[in-house]
């Protein structure tokens, strides 16, 4: 399960509920934390997806409550998706037709370029990497599929 799993239709892939571990690392400090928790995709209004993340976050010792929102709403092409937060400002596209993206998210002074793999039917990862004037982060996050695909979701083989 080495290779990438290439997906179709990112929202049917998506939709359901994603056990989620997230690393954090302060590439210039050295400090590290993590984030625990699930994500949520449910069908939104417009057709596509919102995307509730809620867990606890460590850093530099401390715990506490995290949580996120984002919406994915149908892309251009068939099959993609267009990432936005919950105010309507774009954040980025995704297409997963080959099971691997890259996407940039300019953020005032700092650049924010996430690498997305699908690993198979039931894992992805996403792979931020932040930098700018006071930034220099690396934040990693696998999703594991706690509820099981539908079987009309039309994702691909991965002989596809």
């Amino acid at each position: 399960m080495g290779g990438l799993w290439p997906v179709p239709d990112v929202l049917a892939f998506l939709a359901g509920r994603w056990r989620t571990e997230r690393s954090v690392r302060d590439l210039a400090s050295g400090a590290e934390g993590r984030f625990e928790g699930t994500t949520v995709f449910d069908a939104s209004a417009d057709g596509g997806l919102l995307s509730r993340e809620s867990g606890a976050f460590t850093w530099q010792g401390v715990t506490r409550p995290a949580e996120r929102t984002l919406r994915y709403e149908p892309g251009a092409a068939p099959g993609t998706a267009d990432v936005r937060f919950t105010d309507g400002r774009p954040f980025h596209s995704l297409d997963l037709a080959s099971g691997h993206h890259v996407a940039d998210h300019p953020c005032a002074a700092d650049l924010y370029r996430g690498e997305f793999t699908v690993r198979g039917e039931d894992h992805w990862r996403t792979v931020w990497r932040v930098g700018g004037p006071a930034k220099d982060l690396l934040l990693t996050t696998d999703y594991r599929r706690e509820t099981p695909p539908s079987r009309t979701s039309g994702r691909a083989s991965p002989g596809l």
